[in-house]
């Protein structure tokens, strides 16, 4: 699958196929993956279409936000890496001096493309893309395969698969996993 794959950041080029996935059927329109970036102000509008307006306002900003998945033209995933500083509450160690840190919060694959590996596609992307942006660590906070909850930011067996490392847990769900880059 990865040699059809093309991964691109989500900036103003790429936001109408960004909102096109978000928008699609059984995505996480809900959500628009402002959980963990969301401010004490923003929180008090939680609701899909709010949270699309304060992402679209973080795009339009030039915030980085994370990395679409292209098949054929097609967006068909969607990874959040972005530096840790721009999220809340994720947890985890403090960073270490001159540490710089970035977070992998979330993944999404629409339903009928699940099973295929691209979650591995989109870690290893999201890699790349935390090191090309100066990233020394990248930390993500996936659950285990049988959690009733927290899934969308992915699956401990893929993250030790890439090579992360334990570091503790935020929560009774959420692992909290490192990787030196």
């Amino acid at each position: 699958m990865s040699a059809h794959l093309v991964f691109r950041p989500v900036t103003h080029e790429t936001q109408a196929d960004f909102e096109a996935l978000f928008s699609a059927r059984g995505s996480p329109s809900y959500c628009w993956c402002m959980a963990w970036r969301a401010t004490s102000q923003e929180l008090r509008d939680a609701k899909g279409p709010a949270r699309r307006q304060q992402m679209l306002g973080r795009i339009a900003a030039g915030t980085p936000v994370g990395l679409l998945a292209y098949r054929d033209g097609t967006p068909v995933g969607w990874v959040s890496v972005a530096p840790k500083a721009i999220f809340r509450g994720l947890g985890g160690p403090l960073p270490e001096p001159n540490e710089q840190a970035w977070s992998l919060t979330c993944m999404f694959v629409p339903r009928p493309l699940r099973g295929q590996g691209l979650a591995h596609e989109l870690i290893a992307a999201a890699i790349a893309h935390a090191h090309s942006g100066g990233a020394t660590v990248l930390e993500a906070y996936p659950v285990d395969p049988d959690s009733p909850s927290y899934r969308f930011m992915g699956f401990v067996p893929a993250f030790e698969a890439a090579g992360f490392a334990h570091a503790g847990m935020a929560g009774t769900r959420r692992h909290v996993m490192r990787l030196a880059l």
